[in-house]
């Protein structure tokens, strides 16, 4: 089934994306499995999102399941949801961690520890919920 990203409203002027979401429990959730799950949802969106747009929501999606994965204990949901005002995909991660992400300082020789840097270029901004036990980080992307 086709996922209208744009739907004419009658009554309205602007095209509005139609809401979907898709979103599981899991121990552990491999990073392929959320890319593939950003991939899947977007591949059935008309009209269908720029590649390079898809390619974005993959990798904001990996880096978040990855800090969930990396610092949180325990088992995390990820929850994938196209939204209105604007277009876009918006990716949230729950987990058991109370902590916030935290940003380190650039650092060229590091090897990782530039994930949440790549998430804000491509979002502009996290959300950080927290949560009777853990929390929520939501970071949208743009898909027009």
């Amino acid at each position: 089934m086709d996922l209208p990203l744009i739907a004419e409203a009658p009554t309205r002027t602007t095209p509005v994306p139609a809401p979907y979401s898709r979103g599981w429990d899991a121990d552990t959730v491999s990073l392929p499995d959320a890319r593939n799950a950003v991939a899947d949802l977007l591949s059935r969106v008309r009209p269908a999102p720029a590649s390079h747009k898809v390619q974005d929501a993959q990798l904001v999606a990996s880096e978040l399941v990855t800090n969930a994965l990396k610092h949180a204990p325990g088992p995390f949901t990820l929850l994938l949801e196209v939204v209105s005002e604007p277009a876009g995909l918006r990716i949230s991660v729950t987990d058991a961690s109370p902590e916030p992400p935290r940003h380190r300082p650039p650092d060229p020789e590091r090897v990782g520890g530039h994930g949440l840097r790549l998430v804000n270029l491509l979002c502009g901004a996290l959300e950080v919920t927290p949560l009777g036990r853990g929390k929520r980080v939501t970071a949208t992307v743009a898909l027009v």
